[in-house]
C-alpha cells in the first residue's frame, strides 16, 4: 500500500543511519541531488531520495513519480519502493526484487486477501536487467503455511482462466444494444468464439460443468445465457420474450440498456438510477440526488484502506450533508465516495494525500455516470 511504501522508506533510511556510510545507495554528487530534491513536491519523498531511495505510488504526483523511474533507471539510486501497480505501468526491471508481502487489504471482505498469481508473478518478472546481468534473484516473504503452494506455483506452470463469465452482464447487454445479439442462441454463437470456452473444454471442473462434451458445455453456456438475461431484464436494460412454440428466446434492447452501453455502466447502476429517481425527495433534492449518485455499482471498485473508517467518519462532521438516515458502514466505498464528492463541492481541505487522489478518481468518473443519471431522468 502506499503508507506501506513511505514506512518501508523509513525503516530503511533508519537502517541506513547506523552505517559508516549513510548514503550508500545514492550514486549522485550533493550538486546533482540538490537539484533533483528542487523539482521534487512531497516532502516524504525529498527525505528518502538524499538516501538513495526512491518511492512510487499513486499518491505522488506525475512528476514526482517520472522523476524516481528516471533516477532508477539511470541508476543513481539504487532501491526503489514501490506499490504492485509498478509491475503493470512501468518497465523498470532489477537485479533484485522483494515482495514483502502477498496479502493486500480488502474492503469488500473487510480483511486481507492474496494477490492475484497473475500480479505476483507480473512483480517478480522484473527481476532481472539483460543490458547489466546474467542471472537475477526473487525474494518472496510469505507466512509459513503459504510456503508450499508459492514453491509450487513459482515451479510449475498455472493456466491463465477466463473470467469472462463473472462479468458477462456488461459483455452481453453492450451486444444487445449494438444489435449483435437479438437471441440466446446469437449468445452461445457469441461465446463459442471467446477464450471461455476453450477453457471451458479444457478445464470444466474449475466452473463447475460436470459434462465436458460439447453438448454439456453448450447447455452450461445456454444456462448462463438465459440467468444473463434474467437479471438483465429485472435491471430493465433488455426485454427478453420466449417463443415456446418454436424453442426460441429472443432479447432486444430498452433505452436504460442502451444507456448503459453507452456510458460503460453496470446493469445493476441502471437499476438503481430508475427505481430511486422517482423516489428523490423534492425538498432535499440535492442530497438525495448526491446519494444516489454514491450509489452507482462503478464505486464498489474505490480502494477503501486499513482504518479508513476512522478518517470517513471525521469526514462526516466536516461536511454538509450526513451519509446516510441509520446505521453507516464507514468503510464502504459508497460512502467514502460521498463524503469525497462533498468535500470537493465545498472545497475542503482532505486528510492525507490518499485521499487526493481517491478523488480524482471519483471525479473522473462522475462525469460519466452523472450523464447516464440524466439520460435516465430523461426517459424516466
Amino acid at each position: 500500500s502506499r503508507r506501506q511504501t513511505r514506512l518501508t522508506a523509513q525503516d530503511l533510511i533508519a537502517f541506513c543511519g547506523m552505517e559508516d556510510n549513510p548514503r550508500h545507495f545514492l550514486h549522485m554528487d550533493d550538486n546533482e541531488i540538490e537539484a533533483v530534491l528542487e523539482r521534487t513536491d512531497d516532502p516524504n519523498l525529498r527525505l528518502s531520495l538524499s538516501f538513495g531511495i526512491g518511492m512510487h505510488h499513486a499518491g505522488l504526483t506525475q512528476n514526482d513519480r517520472k522523476i524516481c523511474e528516471q533516477l532508477f533507471h539511470d541508476r543513481k539510486i539504487q532501491i526503489l519502493i514501490a506499490t504492485s501497480t509498478l509491475a503493470w505501468g512501468v518497465n523498470l526491471p532489477a537485479h533484485l526484487v522483494i515482495l514483502k508481502g502477498t496479502e493486500f487489504y480488502d474492503a469488500k471482505s473487510k480483511g486481507y486477501v492474496d494477490f492475484p498469481l497473475t500480479d505476483v508473478l507480473q512483480m517478480i518478472g522484473r527481476a532481472g536487467r539483460p543490458q547489466f546481468d546474467d542471472r537475477a534473484v526473487a525474494r518472496i516473504f510469505v507466512t509459513d503455511t503459504k510456503k508450499e503452494f508459492y514453491k509450487k506455483f513459482l515451479h510449475e506452470s498455472f493456466p491463465v482462466e477466463s473470467s469472462l463469465h463473472k462479468h458477462l452482464h456488461e459483455h452481453i447487454n453492450a451486444e444487445v444494444a449494438g444489435g449483435t445479439i437479438t437471441s440466446a442462441q446469437d449468445a452461445v454463437e457469441y461465446l463459442s468464439w471467446t477464450y471461455l470456452y476453450r477453457r471451458l473444454r479444457q478445464n470444466p471442473t474449475y466452473y463447475g460443468v460436470e459434462d465436458s462434451s460439447e453438448r454439456g458445455v453448450n447447455a452450461y453456456l445456454s444456462k448462463l445465457v438465459v440467468e444473463c438475461f434474467g437479471e438483465l431484464e429485472r435491471a430493465l436494460c433488455v426485454t427478453v420474450d420466449f417463443d415456446y412454440a418454436k424453442g426460441k428466446v429472443s432479447v432486444a434492447p430498452t433505452p436504460l440498456g442502451k444507456i448503459a452501453s453507452q456510458y460503460y455502466l453496470s446493469h445493476t447502476t441502471m437499476q438503481i438510477f430508475a427505481t430511486r429517481l422517482d423516489s428523490i425527495d423534492h425538498a432535499n433534492m440535492f442530497c438525495d440526488l448526491l446519494h444516489l449518485l454514491s450509489e452507482a455499482a462503478e464505486w464498489a471498485e474505490l480502494p477503501v484502506r486499513h482504518n479508513e473508517d476512522l478518517l470517513n467518519r471525521e469526514l462526516e462532521r466536516q461536511v454538509p450533508f450526513a451519509i446516510a438516515r441509520g446505521r453507516v458502514d464507514y468503510l464502504s466505498p459508497h460512502a467514502k465516495t460521498n463524503l469525497l464528492l462533498q468535500k470537493h463541492l465545498v472545497r475542503g481541505e482532505l486528510p492525507c494525500s490518499d485521499y487526493v487522489t481517491d478523488t480524482r478518481t471519483v471525479l473522473d468518473s462522475s462525469i460519466r455516470i452523472l450523464q447516464a443519471m440524466v439520460d435516465v431522468a430523461a426517459y424516466k
